[in-house]
Order: C-alpha cells, then structure tokens, then sequence
C-alpha cells in the first residue's frame, strides 16, 4: 500500500512534486520516489508488501513509453500475468506493480476492468503525452483531483493537493450543508473542499492536450442490477459455494511478504474472516502460514461497562482459534478520544459521521506495533442488508409482491425493527422536544441550500444494496479505514469486498439476503459450524464504534467550551444560540437530539479550525509557566492610572478553584508562595519594602467557592430568561445578561417584576441615549452576574455565576489572614483586599475593606492584567509605587 501523487500542467516544478509527496510519508514509509517528463510529474511513496526487493515506483516499460505510480494490491495479478506473458510480455520483478503496468501497455483503460483488488494509479503515456488515472471498483482507495487554472493536480490524499501550494483553500458550502442536514457525505465527486474532488468507484480520468475526460470504464453498477434480476434459486448448495469464494477471497488478500493480522470486532462479518484464517491456519494453507505466521493476530476495541461493548462476542471467536491466535484488546476512552481528537481529524481530512472511526484509529494504531497488513469485514452490510433499516425497505417490496409475504416477514423481524424505533418512542413517551437541524443552522446559509434534496432507494432492496455500495453508505467507511489504516502506515483489505464473490451474491433470490427475519442469510448459513452459535443467531447489531453518548456526557464542558467559542460564533454555518440551547438541553434530558447532530457541528467546528484557519507555529510547544514575579503575555507589570499614580501588579498563578475549596487556606498558600519567591529576589523585594501595597482577588473564585457558580446545565432556565436574554446587548466576550443562564440567575436574585421594569427602563434609557439605566433600576449586584466565556478557565467557561455574598466581609477576613501570615515589615504597609470583577470591558470593584474612594482601585486594573484563562491568576499583589 502506498501514496501517489502529482501533476500535468506549467504549475508543476520538482520542488512542489516533493512537498506533495513528503506531505503523505505516512503512507509509504518504506521509500520514495519521483519522475518527470516536462510540465508532468509524479510521484510515490512506498509501503512494501509484494516483492519487498523490488517493485520500487515510479515504474517504467522497457520500451520507456509508459511510467505509472500506484496504491493498492491486485489480487488477481498471478493469473493476469501468465495471460501476458503469453502475449509476449516479460518480467523483470514478482511485483503487482509491473503487471498492472504491462496490463495497462497491452490493453489500456480496458485493463482496469480486468482486474480483482483495490487501487488508486496514475500511468503517463509518454508517446501519446496523456495522463489516465483510475480507482478501483469499489473505491476501496482514494483519488483526489484538482484543476488549479492549467495545472492538473492528484493525490492519494487531499493534505498532498493542499501541499502543493497552488490550490486556494475554500470550504465547500454545500457540501457542508448536505453534511449537517442529511447527515450525509461523500454521495458524489465532490469534497468538503471547493475544488477540490475524489474520483469515483469505477471510473477513469484521462488528461491530454483535448482537456480532461472522466468515464466509468467498468458496468460493475449495471452487472449487479442486471444480475439482481435473475434471482437464482437459494439452497444449501448456493451457501456452500458462496462459502468457498469467501474463504478464496480470504486467502487470496492473505498474499504478502510482511505479517498479516486481522481487526476482530466481534461482529459476524469480522468474526467470520477471523474464523476463515483460523481454519486455513489449521488446515495448512502455505498462503495463510506464510504471511498469519503460527498464530493469527487480532486486534479488537472493547469498552467494559458500556451498552456497546463487544468483548463476549470477541472472546467466543478467540476461544474457536484458541491455539492459534495472539489477541490484542484496545481499550479506547473519552479523555483519549479528548487528546486524540486534533489528530484523528486530520488524519480523516473530511467530516465524518460520528466518531465510531476513532475506535478502528485505536486500533490501527496498536496493529502496527504488530503487522502490516490487516484484514476486516468492511462492505459485508451493504451487500447483504446488515442495517435495520433494510428491513423496512425489503418489507415494502414483499407489500408490493402481497400482504400476506409482507405480514409474514414482518411477524419475524419485529423484535430487529423495534431496537430501531424505541428511541424515538422514549423521546415520544417522555414528550421531548424534536430541533430539526436546520434550525442550529446560520439562517442566512440554511436558506441558501433549502431546496437540497436526498432521496433514497425505499422499495426494492437490490437496487438499495446497489445504490449503498457505490454512494450511500460504503464510501465513507472506505474513506475511514484508509485513512485510519495508512495514518498508521498499514494496509487494510476487504475480502467480502472481492467483486466475482460480489456478483454471486447479487444473483441469488433475495432470500439469500433476507429470510424470515434473518438478514445477511447466506453469510451466517456458510459459516455454521465455523461461527459461534452466539455471533452466528445474533440479531442486535452494534457496530465498530465508540460509546458516543457516554462519552460525550463525560466531555460537555470540553464540547460546550467549543460551541461557546468565538470561532463557532462566527462561522455562517451555525446559529450559536440556538446550538448551545440544544446542547444545554440534550444534557438534561428535554429534548431527542442526539449526539450524532453535536458531532457533525464539532466536527465541522473542528475541521475548519484544523484546516482553514491560521495555526500558531507554537500552539503545539509546552506552556512555560510563569513566575508570580512577572507580568501575564502581552502585559505590563507596572501602570500609570488616570490619577497619575504608577503601581506596579503581580499577577499570582493558582490551580483551579472549585466549591470544594477553602478560599482563606487556598490564599494563605498564595500569600506564603509569593513571599517566599519575593524573599529569593532582592531586586522586586525592593520594588515591596516601605511601600504601600494591597491584595486584589477576582470575584469569580470568591463566587466559586461560596457556591454561587453554577454548570449552566443545572441552570432551569425559564422563558421569560430566554425571551429576555434576546434583547441585551452582548460584550465580544459574551459576558453580562446576554445568555438565558445568566438572565436566569439575575430573575432569581431580582425577581421577575424588578427585572421587567428594570427592562422597561433600559429600553427608555436607550431611546433617550442614557446607557446603564437597566442596572441602575434593577439594583444590588445583578451587574456582576456572569456567564460562561471561552476564554475562561474551567468551570468558567461552562457556568454562570452571581455576584459573591457580602465581599466587604470577604475582604476583611482574607485582610486579617495575610496580616497574620506576612512578615511584620510588610503586614505595617498592607492597605488590605479587593474583590474586583475586571475583564477587557470594565472593572467594578464588589467589595473591600479599604476606605474611601474605590474607583482608584478600578483605574489600577484599566489593562485588565490578570487572567483567568489560560493564564490562570485570579490574585495580584498590587504596590503603589
């Protein structure tokens, strides 16, 4: 398995044919390289499977004329090549490369057609002076093409398009809207990428002086609809010669120089190849012991204790292999998914449906530490129904066909049919609110893209299969396990993906699919006796994936940081509002959406992040913690205030604060860290001695820790708070009554009738352009409420919070506290403490023990030193100098 890459067209140099293929050297570690001919040029990495000695690429006939790059593995080659070489062809190496390329010599695009396996390649006809690009007929591997003016480009991946410079970034709008509103992807050539697009399964790309063609070059499609219609008989006979092609399909991508392994969900199809090898294994198959070795490797994500997790199924398969196989169990969890979540999504270059991948990216990652190859059931569920909502498609064919067959078939599959609908009876049942998707949507981007349409297959299951295999379910678990696989610089194959087992398949009677409530028939009739009874009768599918509910209740406050952030708030996809809303409502239980619709907003969020917007070289470098004797980033120790005093702050860095927390014994440890710091650095100790000096605190930690800080999930916002919170002005840092959380809370405090008439008040103030009249009227410390911020420190950034319970009298106490602590020169020049709530917009100062005026204290902060983001000092020692 490999990466190709390259170009046709005067923008092309070597420089950007290297940059391109260095971009994907995940793919093919093992060697590299480059040919050019003019304005052409291509480019390959290697991953070495077949004929490790040889077979290096770029690839060229002897006669010079034609050079190819190429990813993938043709299985059929051995028997292609003793074709060709009666033709007069000969061979220099046993790789597959070569033979693709003499095939492609002797017959040209009709070759492709010819051929059993999975691919992406490029083949320069130097004569002719025209570049053919071609994907298997699955779409197994992937092809990227972009026209950038007169320039041609391809790759294996987009990050290599992206490399080379010459494309322009763009999201593609549509796309995106497909994405969020159908919750579909990779339904056709293009990508999330404007101009950017992927060759499709089957098809061929031709560029040459005339321009560009692209055209199906194989009837793959129209073979399987034509086939369909035969509906051959289905017996015991049927079963076992589809269990023959299976195991030779097996054996055939078990053909390999390095080790071989397989990725065991414990699925029926996974569990199937897994009992295949084993009994190849055990029969002495030459294949099987050369590349499985004397134990077979398996490699399997479980998840103890969640409603998705696998592992009785996984052990059954292993105690059949029992003796001859080396199991490898990966335990994903949230905070890794947490920590993994930047690279997993630039590993899959695109959205993705849910984060179910992310378990098959965990184990990839533990398999190659094992072997190089990797075999899995991918494409087993779309050719042979393995999704429930199948059932409903094959029901309306058999009402079609008669009531009774209908009835009949119904009667058995009602327990499958109602795993599908209890959700949506629960949420019935429990009245829960439905959000369409459109409505998370910016309006302006929903209303643009409203008439996109989806239609599917609903009444004839063949044509379901068909429609599913080539555009609207498979492609995208391809795109997965390339991606996931190569990240890791493996190579994956599908053996149910092997297209002569394909075909057979498809000209069976659909009661090899489905039959008395049992889909995949013929699957589970071939492996009786191989398969545990338990795989074997299993009728509640789960899925390679991730307990994703569980884990994302157990990362909300990362998530909702995200949806609350500055960039989300800006994208013209999302209505921010309306997202959090949902969110805050998902958590508590009130409403149907479900966590898929979070995801695709993340992902989206989180792709435009990896891929579009500007990175900071060093975003990835450790944080270097700052002393207390020095100034946060960007700001200065010293001041001048508006009085024309100069003071100088220290900023204090703390952990994390919570309810839990003593605040007096949380500031003594400050106090007594500062000073000795202080005691060790006679330059500032002399900027302190004599002078007077004071300590401020935030009134979030002060808040925090008096209980008056509140997650906003536990918030019950009503809907005067939410109609309200729709008319107040929000700071750029959203602080203030702008959120439903916050105005919640200043209801609460206020009550109703004050803060309607402090309303009424405000919108006269307006009118006549005096600011501030709503807190003026609505009285006590309402201004101080604060709502969740981005740049807030956890749990700030996921709470609202009232003003802090009598800080005068806070003052006072944490005062005597350091007077008691501090040495005596010292405690005679403390002036004493201030609560103060400052950001970037304003300071108020809540509470003090110090008389006279306070808003000389609200000049000292005007720059706002302190911080409690990524800064985290919510404390200053501030010296008037």
């Amino acid at each position: 398995m490999c990466g190709i890459v390259g170009y046709l067209g005067p923008g092309g140099n070597a420089a950007m044919l290297q940059r391109m293929n260095d971009s994907q050297a995940h793919r093919g570690p093992d060697g590299q390289g480059t040919f050019t001919d003019g304005e052409l040029g291509l480019g390959h990495r290697r991953l070495s499977i077949i004929d490790v000695a040889h077979g290096q690429q770029p690839m060229t006939t002897k006669d010079g004329r034609f050079t190819i790059v190429y990813n993938g593995e043709v299985y059929n080659y051995l028997q292609l090549r003793a074709e060709l070489e009666q033709l007069g062809h000969e061979f220099t190496t046993d790789s597959d490369t070569e033979v693709v390329l003499e095939a492609f010599a002797q017959w040209g695009v009709e070759a492709f057609d010819r051929f059993n396996g999975m691919w992406g390649l490029a083949v320069w006809d130097g004569k002719e002076q025209r570049l053919t690009l071609s994907r298997d007929h699955f779409g197994i591997k992937p092809l990227y093409v972009a026209q950038v003016g007169d320039t041609f480009l391809f790759a294996s991946e987009i990050k290599s398009i992206l490399a080379s410079g010459l494309y322009e970034k763009k999201p593609n709008d549509r796309t995106i809207y497909r994405y969020l509103r159908f919750r579909i992807h990779e339904d056709g050539r293009e990508t999330f990428f404007d101009g950017i697009e992927r060759l499709e399964p089957g098809e061929a790309l031709t560029v040459d002086a005339s321009g560009v063609q692209r055209a199906p070059y194989t009837r793959l499609r129209e073979e399987l609809a034509e086939l369909a219609t035969e509906q051959r008989p289905y017996d015991d006979a049927a079963a076992a010669d589809y269990k023959a092609r299976l195991i030779e399909a097996v054996r055939l991508r078990l053909q390999s120089e390095v080790p071989v392994g397989t990725s065991l969900s414990g699925g029926l199809d996974s569990s199937a190849v897994a009992v295949i090898i084993n009994q190849l294994l055990n029969q002495g198959d030459e294949t099987t012991k050369e590349s499985v070795g004397a134990q077979q490797n398996t490699f399997s994500a479980v998840f103890p204790g969640s409603l998705n997790d696998e592992e009785k199924y996984v052990d059954a398969v292993l105690d059949i292999c029992r003796g001859h196989v080396d199991a490898h169990k990966i335990l994903p969890t949230a905070d890794e998914f947490k920590a993994d979540l930047r690279d997993f999504i630039r590993t899959q270059e695109e959205p993705l449906i849910s984060s179910g991948p992310y378990a098959q990216y965990q184990v990839m990652r533990e398999a190659t530490q094992h072997v190089t190859v990797l075999l899995d059931g991918q494409g087993a569920d779309e050719m042979m129904a393995g999704y429930i909502p199948y059932y409903f498609v094959y029901l309306r064919q058999l009402r079609a066909q008669g009531a009774t067959k209908a009835a009949a078939e119904l009667a058995r599959s009602l327990d499958v049919i109602y795993r599908l609908g209890r959700f949506k009876l629960k949420a019935k049942l429990k009245r829960q609110k439905g959000i369409p998707a459109t409505q998370l949507m910016g309006s302006d981007f929903a209303q643009r893209y409203a008439g996109e349409r989806y239609a599917v297959e609903g009444s004839n299951l063949k044509k379901r299969l068909i429609e599913d295999l080539f555009v609207g379910s498979l492609p995208s678990l391809l795109r997965y396990e390339d991606k996931n696989t190569m990240r890791f610089s493996l190579e994956g194959r599908v053996p149910f993906l092997d297209k002569e087992v394909v075909k057979f398949i498809f000209s069976l009677s659909d009661e090899a699919i489905i039959k008395n409530g049992w889909n995949k028939r013929v699957l589970r009739d071939a492996t009786r006796g191989l398969l545990p009874e338990s795989i074997n009768r299993r009728r509640n599918k789960i899925g390679f994936t991730t307990p994703q509910g569980e884990w994302f209740m157990r990362l909300k406050n990362h998530f909702y940081g995200i949806f609350l952030s500055e960039s989300f708030a800006g994208r013209p996809y999302f209505d921010q509002p309306e997202v959090l809303h949902a969110f805050e409502g998902w958590i508590k239980g009130t409403n149907d959406v479900d966590s898929m619709m979070f995801w695709r907003l993340l992902n989206i969020e989180l792709w435009l992040r990896e891929f579009f917007d500007e990175h900071d070289a060093d975003q990835d470098a450790p944080v270097r913690i700052k002393t207390d004797l020095e100034a946060n980033e960007g700001k200065e120790l010293d001041l001048v205030t508006a009085s024309g005093q100069t003071v100088r702050r220290y900023p204090l860095r703390t952990e994390l604060f919570s309810r839990e927390d003593d605040l007096d014994a949380r500031v003594a440890d400050e106090i007594d860290g500062f000073f000795k710091e202080l005691d060790a650095d006679p330059e500032h100790a002399a900027q302190l001695a004599g002078k007077r000096w004071y300590f401020f605190i935030s009134e979030k930690i002060v808040a925090i820790t008096q209980g008056r800080s509140y997650f906003i999930w536990d918030i019950n916002v009503g809907r005067p708070a939410r109609v309200l919170s729709k008319y107040v002005t929000r700071t750029p840092a959203g602080i203030g009554l702008g959120s439903p959380f916050t105005m919640q809370l200043a209801i609460q405090e206020a009550g109703l009738p004050r803060v309607l008439y402090a309303s009424a008040g405000g919108a006269v103030g307006k009118l006549i352009g005096k600011r501030g009249m709503f807190y003026e009227l609505v009285g006590g410390d309402i201004r101080a409420i604060d709502g969740p911020t981005e740049y807030s420190a956890y749990p700030s950034n996921v709470s609202a919070k009232l003003a802090p319970k009598d800080p005068d009298e806070v003052s006072a106490r944490l005062s005597a506290l350091i007077r008691s602590r501090v040495p005596a020169a010292y405690a005679q020049t403390f002036g004493g403490t201030v609560v103060m709530d400052a950001n970037d917009i304003g300071r108020n100062v809540l509470g003090s023990d110090v008389a006279g005026d306070r808003t000389r204290f609200e000049e000292m902060f005007a720059d706002n030193p302190l911080g409690q983001g990524g800064e985290q000092t919510p404390m200053a020692i501030v010296v008037e100098r």
